[in-house]
């Protein structure tokens, strides 16, 4: 009887499953059916009891399977003997050196990074807001203190290799070479920069000028213009600080480029693995959606009509694709029609922000270009800041404009939210691009086409001697401005607020309620900001200094209007997404500030009464320039490396690589999709085996009470 119930024994050795049971898996039923075709090496096959009994190594019958350990119908201390053995067998001393090396260096790395941790000055606060608030605003805090650390390092990278230098030029701790004009073609007009000449002011025109950049700290390394210095040479040292000027602008860059998208992946990985599935995406919801960090009883309450709003949220997305499904030719034309009439107005209100913008930026740079335009403190810090006045009215205005339109639009709540985002980036972000503009025209623009002196220079000397360090000061006009903003709407909007909510008793206010700390809108403030950071570091080498000190200051202020003032947002904004939503907005602001450095670098010509690129048409001949003075094989190589011989090929390697990826990530999408299924068809064998065994059971059962009833 027993040697009848053993597997058989093929021709191969291997072991034949006759179990009836087995082949009824519906997981075996699908492999049948799915790979008839195809002859397999072994089918369910597994080691013997017999052979266990006489105690046989399993791992040497498991040797001729490939199937894993955890699929052989064995005991757990069995599988534990099977996998020491194998390790035994395997791991060797070297091996071991290995291992024991990785984990010491992992060990190490993990110390490192906990005791920089603990350097954090921000780690409790941060948790303070992680336990009452929940992980979604703590991420915004957390983007804050990254962004604060990303503007530090840019402030040294600029102060080391630009300020310094020229700090310890003017002590005369080096021979140093001022700058001077060689070129004959070149008028003397154009190198005329009065300087600023102190004397007895009203101590309003000096408040004026420390909000404004100009006066005394025109003439300070705040600004482009006072980096007046050529070479530096010091027994065998010698510094080129043109150079040095160009690099490491473009260093900031590449630093912020790659620290940005080195964060971003991370979230990447996890926003894109929820939103793959809308089924995964309600199982998450339900059973692993609460958020153990919250301490506070207010803040779990908010976080329940958070999970009730996100679960709505889903629920009408999936009723409006239904109904998007199932809209006729007819609603199709009309909604598209609409969308149309409502895109063409957003169309209008930016350009009327342009035009605003445009206009209020041409009075201002006229006014200050008068020589007798002093009416007072009021009347002129109001004109130096109406550029700046006009944008930040803009950005308040105009997404309170699209929040109103989008709502006729008939688009999902997730699509409406992100759309009306990307409106509100791209009008933050243009709006400086309108203010540089403005600029340039009238930089580059002469009053008098028989104007001999702007024709020589190759731009409007005789408004803007210095126009590097003017556009410095707009920057960093925009950059005070936006502090002194969002200081006053904290103490003079929000408090208020809180206290007629907290202690009127008008119906109004308690309807109105408490302010409501929303997350994106506070991140596109911030990003704002630091776009601006990224363009005024080129004409304003110290401005990541003030933006360091700006968002520290702006930390401890949404700290406190947080606790005191604000409540979350009863839109929530996914904790998960989060950080990947903040780095792509960041992401898209880092090129448009490029845009402008690098007109400013190729194509408009530099100003030759101040700055490191005086003897140079443009900011980007100081590379060729450097290049010349190489060695010829060393010249020929860069040059071949800049010329389409070189540039084609690597263009077309690119491309490969990335064809490559592509075509990696399409079969790691598909391994993924077939180990969902897998997981799928496992989940139902089980299913199958738990009715099989509830039913054998039963009939054990009923036997057992037959046999006993016949007994008696």
């Amino acid at each position: 009887m027993n040697e009848e119930r053993l597997p058989r024994v093929s021709k191969t050795g291997n072991y034949f499953s006759i179990n009836p049971l087995l082949h009824e898996l519906p997981s075996y039923q699908t492999l049948v059916r799915g790979t008839s075709t195809v002859r397999r090496k072994s089918i369910l096959s597994y080691p013997s009891r017999t052979s266990l009994r006489r105690g046989e190594s399993v791992g040497d019958e498991n040797e001729q399977d490939d199937r894993p350990l955890r699929e052989f119908p064995i005991s757990i201390q069995e599988k534990k003997k099977i996998r020491a053995k194998q390790d035994i067998q395997i791991s060797s001393l070297a091996t071991q050196n290995i291992i024991l090396k990785k984990l010491k260096w992992r060990r190490l790395a993990q110390g490192a990074k906990e005791n920089v941790d603990r350097l954090d000055p921000w780690k409790k606060d941060i948790h303070d807001i992680e336990g009452k608030f929940g992980t979604g605003i703590q991420s915004y805090f957390s983007f804050l203190s990254f962004l604060v650390l990303l503007n530090f390092v840019m402030f040294l990278l600029m102060f080391t290799f630009i300020t310094l230098p020229m700090v310890i030029s003017d002590h005369g701790v080096l021979n140093t070479t001022r700058f001077h004009v060689t070129s004959p073609a070149i008028a003397e007009e154009c190198t005329v920069y009065e300087e600023f000449n102190p004397k007895l002011v009203l101590f309003y025109s000096y408040m004026t000028n420390l909000l404004s950049g100009t006066g005394f700290l025109e003439q300070t390394y705040l600004f482009y213009g006072f980096y007046r210095t050529g070479d530096m040479r010091s027994w065998n040292f010698h510094y080129n600080l043109p150079l040095a000027y160009f690099i490491t602008t473009f260093a900031y860059i590449l630093l912020s480029l790659f620290w940005i998208v080195k964060r971003a992946v991370e979230g990447f990985k996890q926003s894109f693995i929820r939103s793959e599935d809308r089924f995964q995406s309600f199982c998450n919801k339900i059973f692993a959606g609460w958020d153990f960090c919250i301490r506070d009883e207010r803040a779990a309450e908010l976080k329940h009509r958070s999970l009730q709003y996100e679960l709505k949220t889903d629920l009408d997305e999936e009723r409006i694709k239904q109904k998007i499904a199932d809209r006729t030719q007819k609603e199709k034309v009309k909604i598209y029609l609409l969308r149309a009439l409502l895109n063409l107005l957003v169309v209008l209100i930016l350009i009327l922000c342009f035009y605003c913008i445009y206009k209020t930026t041409v009075y201002s740079q006229q006014f200050n270009n008068k020589e007798n335009n002093s009416g007072g403190f009021t009347i002129d810090l109001t004109i130096e800041y109406l550029p700046s006045i006009v944008i930040t009215a803009a950005n308040f205005i105009t997404p309170l404009l699209f929040e109103r339109i989008i709502r006729f639009e008939d688009y999902s709540p997730a699509f409406e939210i992100k759309f009306m985002l990307i409106r509100s980036v791209f009008v933050r972000l243009a709006n400086i691009i309108v203010l540089l503009v403005s600029l340039w025209l009238q930089i580059t623009t002469c009053d008098d086409k028989d104007d001999k002196e702007c024709k020589t220079c190759g731009y409007n000397h005789k408004l803007y001697p210095c126009w590097e360090t003017r556009i410095g000061q707009e920057m960093y006009k925009l950059m005070i401005f936006d502090l002194i903003i969002i200081a006053s709407v904290t103490l003079f909007v929000e408090f208020p607020r809180k206290l007629l909510v907290t202690f009127c008793p008008f119906p109004p206010f308690s309807w109105w309620g408490q302010q409501q700390f929303s997350v994106p809108q506070n991140v596109l403030a911030i990003v704002y900001g630091q776009t601006i950071c990224w363009i005024g570091t080129f004409y304003s080498p110290l401005l990541p200094g003030i933006a360091t000190i700006k968002y520290f200051t702006i930390f401890y202020i949404k700290k406190i209007s947080l606790m005191t003032n604000c409540q979350p947002s009863t839109r929530p904004f996914r904790a998960s997404s989060s950080n990947f939503f903040f780095l792509a907005v960041l992401l898209i602001g880092l090129p448009l500030a490029c845009v402008p450095i690098i007109i400013s670098i190729a194509l408009i010509n530099s100003s030759k009464s101040c700055g490191p690129f005086i003897n140079f048409n443009t900011t980007w001949e100081i590379i060729p320039h450097t290049i010349n003075a190489f060695p010829d094989s060393l010249r020929w190589l860069l040059y071949g490396l800049g010329s389409e011989i070189f540039a084609v090929p690597f263009f077309i390697f690119v491309c490969l690589i990335l064809f490559y990826l592509v075509a990696l990530a399409a079969a790691h999408k598909r391994v993924v999709m077939q180990l969902r299924d897998q997981l799928a068809m496992q989940g139902r064998d089980k299913q199958y085996l738990i009715r099989k065994l509830t039913r054998e059971s039963f009939i054990a059962k009923k036997r057992l009470a037959v046999s006993n009833a016949g007994k008696q």
